[in-house]
């Protein structure tokens, strides 16, 4: 009788264990996921923290680096309409692999490149690639946790990647300076390698071992087009998506890319200094934007948020741009306030999900997301097109400078529109924080 006793006991012993195991792991595997997102976002910034290393090699001006930089979007933002799809169809695990390796071999190809063109088409794999983490990372939370989780595994990922471009911006920078940015790189398509080796075998596309719901179902194109169009002929999804990518600017064309050279040119920081400044910009925005989704919701309103957040943004990045000499712990501190005004974009996001039938909602998020990436495509090279107009001729190293007038002249878009964002804001249907399943 002992003996069963004992037996018994063992058995409730480890049915306990394996019942932890499996409440961890869900978490084990959105983390790994989410780590993938962290990752592609230190790529996202890596022109920023190199820029003027790739002028000088490349002997190019800031067109050209713009163009360089936002071939991360070119393959980014297009990718944003079927990624949601794909995850359906084939499970985030073996898409979420392969995407990785995709940003390892683009880092590769960058670092190894002695052509511009070469270079490019790394960066184009790296946004291919990365089209896939954000997506990936919500289709894993919707499988291995429950519903009331979504919202935090969200906000928790968004975190997340704005944390790893403050990481990026600091240890790359110091990297740059201390090893080069061809050694930088590499390190970082070595590091890809390891994650896609991580994602394989830690990464599940189902509970048990099942295949994710819908994964051996074909693919009904005519259904998907239908729904796309029902979401694309909606006015208020087109005015959300514009008004997100106009709030966006602040990362996607001046934290992501001429933020840092702003700072040296115009505030005269040291590199690391200007790098320190641009992550507390990345910083803010990871704090403000979970802030602004709660205010949001505890009112019940989206768009007094949007309103205020992007004229806050517009009046602090004024300061930024246009008080010389100023101190540089008030450079940071308005810099860090800056980040959590615009984090106010956020909210686009549950507008987007309201302002469509619960069907459409993924196709409404990817339409959304694709909008609001469109300020990197046409941003990043018309600023570097701005600054080349202005720019008197002088050369160091090899490399353009731009003065504190031409920054000053090219970086103006971006309060004017936020502000234009400002007063679009009360042009789109007011969802209360409620879904509208008749808004299409």
């Amino acid at each position: 009788m002992s003996d069963v006793k004992m037996s018994n006991e063992t058995q409730t012993s480890k049915s306990g264990k394996v019942r932890a195991c499996i409440g961890i792991l869900p978490w084990v595997i959105c983390a790994v996921s989410a780590l993938f997102y962290a990752y592609e976002y230190i790529l996202r910034i890596s022109p920023n923290v190199m820029s003027t290393q790739l002028m000088q090699y490349y002997d190019i001006n800031g067109i050209a680096l713009g163009n360089l930089s936002a071939f991360y979007y070119y393959a980014y933002t297009p990718m944003q309409l079927p990624v949601g799809v794909l995850m359906d169809r084939f499970g985030p695990r073996r898409l979420l692999t392969v995407a990785c390796a995709f940003c390892a071999v683009g880092s590769y190809l960058f670092a190894s490149s002695h052509f511009l063109s070469v270079a490019g088409l790394g960066r184009f794999l790296v946004g291919f690639g990365s089209a896939f983490a954000f997506v990936g990372v919500l289709k894993l939370a919707t499988i291995w946790l429950p519903p009331d989780k979504f919202a935090a595994i969200s906000g928790f990922t968004s975190a997340l990647g704005a944390v790893g471009a403050v990481f990026g911006e600091i240890s790359m920078t110091r990297l740059v300076e201390d090893i080069g940015w061809r050694q930088t790189v590499t390190i970082t398509a070595a590091a890809g390698v390891i994650l896609a080796v991580v994602i394989a075998f830690v990464v599940k596309d189902g509970k048990h071992r099942e295949v994710s719901e819908g994964s051996h179902e074909p693919l009904d194109i005519p259904r998907i087009c239908l729904g796309f169009w029902q979401i694309l002929k909606n006015k208020h999804i087109w005015l959300n998506g514009i008004i997100g990518c106009l709030l966006y600017l602040p990362a996607s064309a001046f934290a992501e890319l001429w933020g840092k050279g702003y700072l040296q040119g115009a505030h005269h920081l040291s590199n690391t200094s200007a790098a320190a400044g641009i992550s507390l910009v990345f910083l803010g925005f990871a704090i403000g934007g979970p802030l602004f989704g709660w205010w949001s919701d505890h009112i019940g309103k989206r768009k007094p948020p949007m309103i205020l957040g992007s004229i806050f943004a517009a009046i602090l990045v004024t300061l930024v741009l246009y008080i010389p000499n100023l101190p540089t712990q008030v450079l940071y501190v308005l810099l860090f306030f800056f980040g959590m005004s615009f984090g106010c974009q956020i909210i686009v996001f549950p507008i987007g999900r309201e302002l469509s039938p619960s069907n459409l909602a993924g196709t409404a998020l990817a339409v959304t997301n694709m909008l609001v990436m469109l300020g990197g495509v046409i941003f990043q090279p018309a600023i570097g097109g701005f600054l080349d107009f202005g720019w008197d001729g002088t050369l160091v190293n090899n490399v353009h400078v731009y003065s504190a007038l031409d920054y000053r002249y090219s970086l103006s878009v971006i309060p004017g529109l936020l502000i234009l964002a400002a007063i679009l804001v009360n042009f789109i249907k007011e969802t209360n924080a409620t879904v509208l399943d008749n808004a299409v």
